[in-house]
């Protein structure tokens, strides 16, 4: 396709004649001695042949891309056709010999106007008589149409007059030929506007296109991003989840491991209650008429008939030390008294007993096996509960002892027996007769602080010699 011409184009000039050119400015390719071509004989261009061809070809040149154009030729572009053809005839000369390329472009270039006469010559119909014989030559050597050669043999016979033949009428023809050849370019330059309209439409559309395509590519690029953000928030509340869940289980095994704790208690304290209201109601139910016994009261040592006796009568000379029924306070009859009581506890301070009674004769395993044998004789021949404490806080060698309806305890470390002497005695129910048998008067006053009878260590240790 061709390009515009400037503004400025110069004026058409005439055919230069060889003494215009001057022998001395023909280069080799204008010697006449003929176009070297690659797949047949050569051909023979005459003069003006050569220079319409070269004429014809500084106007569709333009029409060619830039990387079409030889190197040599591309500073001619800004020329006008008529300026081109005069600066540049050898190159173009040269080029349309020598670079098979660059005449193909320039024969789709002119094959792609609206000339009859290009188009007859493309095709191989019939030419125009009227047609120039030169022109159609050249166009014959540019185009190359199927039996170009012949045609150009043709043509070249038409115009082959005598040079001083030919020159009188050169203005003339040059005139008719540069008319023709402006016509053709006032065509190429509105097929080439057309070209250009569409081009622009396509670089509009491209423009389009890649615009689109980058907001597609920015949205893709946006939708990633949040598609990555929100992978990693579902990643974080799958975290969290995680960490919920673990905690809800741990605080629900705390919440199981704390009910079991609970319910245990319960157990117990349900055991101790239910244990407690069995005592009582067994005690309660062992006597109809032991309101003293229910009430809990100590046996005193003196009546109300002993105050009488010291208010009213003379005291006896050698009055013994005897409480009530004549009975002493280590009298063993008087824990056979208490232990008569219904559903009694019996709870011993052991070594406060067995050191009092034998602890110079005796081993500690020694008195407390003699002591639980002793305590397993008064289980025998009553109803009471037994229960006998020694302090678990030194070493304990030999085997624990035993007996029948006795219950041996030892203190935990870091426990007294005294404490656990006095804690037995606690628990009890109310109205049970609790019996505490230890020497110290520290355990002694808390026993009875808790409603238990304190009888000493002597007492036991003479009821059991007795028995």
């Amino acid at each position: 396709m061709l390009s515009g011409q400037e503004s400025g184009d110069e004026a058409p000039e005439p055919t230069a004649s060889k003494a215009a050119d001057g022998a001395s400015e023909e280069d080799p390719a204008e010697s006449g001695a003929g176009t070297p071509e690659g797949d047949g004989p050569a051909v023979f261009l005459t003069e003006p042949v050569r220079r319409r061809a070269v004429e014809i070809a500084a106007v569709a040149m333009p029409g060619l891309g830039p990387g079409k154009v030889p190197a040599r030729l591309r500073r001619f572009l800004k020329f006008s056709p008529v300026k081109r053809a005069k600066l540049a005839k050898a190159e173009l000369v040269v080029a349309l010999a020598s670079d098979s390329a660059f005449r193909e472009g320039l024969a789709e270039v002119l094959t792609a106007t609206d000339s009859s006469l290009i188009a007859a010559v493309a095709t191989g119909d019939e030419v125009s008589p009227m047609a120039d014989p030169a022109e159609v030559a050249a166009l014959a050597y540019l185009i190359r149409p199927e039996g170009w050669r012949e045609l150009i043999a043709t043509a070249a016979q038409a115009v082959a007059e005598p040079p001083e033949v030919q020159e009188a009428p050169a203005a003339e023809g040059d005139a008719k030929r540069l008319a023709a050849l402006e016509k053709e370019n006032g065509k190429l330059r509105a097929a080439l506007a057309e070209q250009r309209s569409a081009a622009a439409a396509l670089q509009e559309e491209l423009r389009r296109i890649r615009r689109e395509t980058k907001d597609a590519e920015d949205r893709a690029a946006k939708a990633a991003g949040d598609l990555a953000a929100e992978r990693g928030r579902l990643k974080h509340l799958e975290t969290e989840r995680r960490s919920e869940r673990r905690r809800l289980e741990a605080e629900a095994e705390s919440l199981k491991t704390q009910l079991e704790r609970v319910r245990k208690a319960d157990r117990e304290q349900e055991r101790l209650m239910s244990a407690r209201l069995w005592l009582l109601l067994e005690t309660l139910s062992g006597t109809a008429t032991g309101l003293r016994r229910e009430l809990g009261l100590e046996p005193v040592v003196e009546r109300p008939a002993d105050y009488i006796a010291d208010e009213l009568c003379a005291e006896p000379e050698e009055r013994t030390a005897e409480g009530s029924r004549g009975l002493e306070q280590t009298d063993p009859q008087r824990l056979d008294h208490l232990l008569s009581l219904p559903n009694p506890h019996l709870i011993v301070d052991g070594y406060n007993v067995t050191i009092s009674a034998w602890g110079e004769t005796l081993t500690l395993e020694q008195q407390r096996n003699r002591l639980v044998h002793g305590l397993g004789a008064v289980a025998a021949q009553t109803n009471a509960e037994i229960t006998v404490v020694f302090d678990g806080a030194d070493a304990i060698f030999g085997a624990k002892p035993s007996a029948r309806g006795v219950r041996v305890l030892f203190s935990a470390k870091g426990q007294i027996a005294d404490d656990v002497v006095v804690e037995l005695a606690r628990v009890e129910p109310e109205g049970r007769p609790v019996i505490v048998v230890s020497s110290d008067q520290e355990v002694a006053t808390r026993a009875r602080r808790e409603g238990a009878y304190p009888v000493p260590s002597p007492l036991l240790v003479r009821w059991l010699q007795r028995t």
